[in-house]
Parts: C-alpha cells; structure tokens; sequence
C-alpha cells in the first residue's frame, strides 16, 4: 500500500558558491530599541483581522485564568515582494515542530494558542494531512461507503480522541498568519494579552522568522513585470527589527520565554545560541541543525551547561519523535519558572 515517493536530496551549494554565500558567523543584529519597535509598528499597518483576533485570545485566556497557557508560534513567515502580491520570499518551515511540540503540551495540561503559517502542519490533522501521510490512505471503500482501514483504527482512534478532548475543553486556539508583518503584529498582542497570566505563561517561539522585509515606502503596487529590470531584478531588503528582546522586557516580562536557534554548521550553533541568550536575556535557547533536527536538539541556558536531547537508535527506528522527549524537559523548566517567580508576583 505504500506508494509514496520519497522526497528529493535538499539542494546544496557548490563549494564555489558556499564561498560566496553570507557569512554566518557574523555577529547577530543588535537588540530592537523602544524606538525601533515605534518606528516599525508605526508604519507598518496592522492586519484587518487584528482586532477581532485579539478579542478572541482575550476571551480564551480568561476562559483559562488559572492554568498553565503557552503560545506556540510555528511554520515559516513570507516576505511580500508587491503590495498585491504575486511574488514572495519564504522561510523554510512546514511547522512540524511546532504542531508536534503542541500536542504534547496539550497532553500535559497547558492550554495552547497555535500561532502559525496559514496551511502549515496543525496539532492532529498533521498525521493525515502531510504529503507523505495522505488521509485517502487510511481509508477504503466497503459496501459502497468510505471506512477507515482496520490496520488504522486504533492509531486515528488515539488521534480522534485527543483532538476532541482538546476541542471538548477548550483548550487548543488555532490563530493563522502568512506574512512577516502580520505575525510581528500578532505576537506583540497576542503578548499583552497573555500579560495576566504572568509566569504561567509559556512562549514557545518554534516559528522561522524573516530577517529581512521590504517596507512599505519600498514595495511596488503591481506585479513586477519581468522584464523591468533588464536581464537582472535588484531589491533592498531592510533587516527586520529583533523584537525578542521587548517581549522579553515589556510585552510579556513575567512570561518564560524560549527561541529556537537553526544552523546547517556544527561548528557554530552553541556559539550563536550562547550569543542569542546574552543579547536577549530570555530563559531558553533549543538549538539544532538542519541536517539532525528531528533527532536531536541541545538546550542552552543562562549559566549552564549545554544539555543535549538525543533519541537513541532504537528510538529513531521505532519512529518515537523528539518532542516527546524536549516538552517534559520544556516542563521542568517551567514548573521551576513559576516557583522561582513566585516571590515577585
């Protein structure tokens, strides 16, 4: 019944090219100042649907004032290229980590807002809906209707029911996004909103962010036409202001804060995590690499040594997933987030 075609080799860069490729180890944007953030909120015009969606994340974190609610954010941003836009640049991110990271946080009792890319992976529907998974193969005709493969009962069954449980209670808010600006928009509010619940609350910031945008003084109204350029199209991007610093200190100080840091060199990832935390003055940094990242991840935090999470062969080969291991590890620190703030709350 397998049938499927296994994906393609991810394309690499000739050595010739990796010479001319940026250089990564070049030190991270400064910090967003307070007038960085006015600058750039200022005129970048929110999304229509902002409001609306912010009084939905009101209503449902007061539904839950007494339990534990993390944001998850996950899938990629795109970076319009026209106001009307054809084109874009994308973040490579099918939110795997992210939709996964969310049901296990849901199993454990936190009630989740899912911030992510419109038509990436969501918590449960991730089983059936991906390329390699497609729902029509886990169903047969028998007697002229549409019925779930025996072979699969019990694994959809499992799936059904947690997806229900998190429906019946509540407790999964799924908030969609696309481009860079409207996911900036989005964190910051949906960040004083979240503001209440102080230490109980949880950024999981799982998502693959642009570093670069186009700003709207800059952006052309139409379509590019291909041939305005001549043989070449020359654009200049403007770095997207590093907000996780006033997430850190005024949209949400009380909060526990976790960034993802994820490298293709061995050679520099703990430096850049390392770099990450000392600039932004957040909790938690989970680095991996692209080549390993769904077999191992390392956590680096404030004044302590790098912990490596790792499945073991027979782990890997009995399809176990990696965020089973990184979110009671996620917990942990939490729960000892929470006590050690209780003294200031």
């Amino acid at each position: 019944m397998d049938s499927h075609i296994p994906a393609p080799p991810t394309r690499r860069l000739s050595t010739g090219a990796l010479k001319n490729a940026i250089d990564r180890s070049t030190p991270l944007l400064p910090p967003a100042l307070e007038i960085d953030e006015h600058n750039y909120f200022d005129n970048n015009e929110p999304p229509e649907y902002l409001e609306s969606m912010a009084k939905t994340a009101e209503e449902f974190v007061r539904f839950h004032s007494k339990n534990r609610i993390v944001l998850v954010t996950s899938g990629g941003t795109t970076v319009p290229l026209e106001n009307q836009t054809v084109r874009f640049i994308d973040n490579f991110s099918a939110g795997t980590r992210g939709a996964t990271s969310a049901e296990y946080l849901l199993e454990n009792g936190y009630a989740v807002i899912f911030l992510h890319r419109q038509f990436s992976l969501l918590p449960y529907s991730r089983h059936y809906s991906h390329s390699t998974n497609c729902f029509l193969d886990f169903m047969e005709e028998r007697d002229g209707k549409v019925v779930v493969d025996p072979q699969y009962q019990l694994e959809m069954l499992s799936v059904l029911r947690k997806y229900q449980h998190a429906k019946s209670q509540n407790l999964l808010l799924l908030l969609p996004f696309t481009t860079i600006n409207q996911y900036l928009h989005t964190l910051r509010a949906l960040s004083e909103i979240l503001q209440p619940a102080r230490s109980r609350a949880l950024f999981y910031l799982a998502a693959a962010v642009s570093d670069f945008f186009v700003p709207p003084s800059k952006i052309p109204e139409h379509k590019i036409q291909s041939k305005a350029g001549g043989s070449k199209l020359t654009m200049i991007l403007d770095p997207v202001p590093k907000f996780l610093n006033r997430l850190v200190d005024h949209w949400a100080p009380s909060a526990m804060i976790i960034s993802f840091k994820l490298e293709t060199d061995s050679e520099i990832l703990l430096s850049k995590a390392r770099q990450a935390l000392d600039r932004y003055s957040h909790q938690l940094v989970i680095g991996n690499l692209l080549q390993t990242r769904k077999y191992e991840v390392v956590f680096v935090e404030p004044d302590l040594p790098e912990v490596w999470i790792r499945l073991s062969n027979k782990e890997n080969a009995d399809s176990i997933e990696i965020e089973s291991k990184i979110i009671p590890a996620v917990i942990e620190r939490h729960t000892a987030w929470i006590e050690k703030s209780k003294d200031t709350e």
